[in-house]
C-alpha cells in the first residue's frame, strides 16, 4: 500500500513537540474538517484528542521499556465551535502508572486562551506486541 497517507497526515495535523510528558500540534481548518452547518466536526477534535494523549503515552511508555499503548477511553467535551483559522492542541499526562495512563488534551484557537474542546484518554500500557488486537 505504498499510496496510503497515515491519519494525522490526512487530518492535516502537524506536532510542534512531543515528548513523553508534553505534545503540541496544531491544524489549519478545512473544507473536509466541517460538518454541515460549517463549523468543526466533533469527530476531529475527537481524533485531535486522541492522538495527542496516543503520542505522548507511547512515547512514554516506550522509554519505560514497554511496546507502547493503546486508547481504552476518550472523553471529549465540545466547548465553543471554529470554522476557520489555525487551531492548536497541547497534551499533558494527569496520571503514568503500571498498566495505565490518563492523559488530557486542550483544542484552542490558535495563539488565545479560547479553549474549544477538552478530552481526556486513558491508555493501556503494553509490554507484548502480541497484545495488540487485529483483524486478520
Amino acid at each position: 500500500m505504498s499510496d496510503s497517507i497515515d491519519f494525522d497526515s490526512w487530518l492535516g495535523l502537524v506536532f510542534d513537540e512531543v515528548s513523553g510528558d508534553h505534545v503540541t500540534a496544531h491544524l489549519e481548518l478545512a473544507p473536509h474538517h466541517k460538518q454541515p452547518y460549517g463549523i468543526l466536526h466533533g469527530g476531529v477534535y475527537c481524533s485531535i484528542v486522541e492522538t495527542l494523549a496516543s503520542v505522548g503515552g507511547a512515547r512514554w511508555a516506550t522509554e519505560q521499556g514497554m511496546v507502547g499503548v493503546v486508547g481504552v477511553h476518550n472523553a471529549t467535551d465540545f466547548l465553543r465551535s471554529a470554522r476557520d483559522g489555525i487551531i492548536d492542541a497541547e497534551a499533558t499526562p494527569l496520571h503514568r502508572g503500571r498498566t495505565q495512563q490518563l492523559w488530557v488534551v486542550e483544542v484552542s484557537v490558535a495563539g488565545s486562551d479560547r479553549t474549544l474542546a477538552r478530552g481526556q484518554v486513558r491508555l493501556q500500557n503494553l509490554r507484548d506486541a502480541a497484545a495488540i488486537g487485529g483483524m486478520g
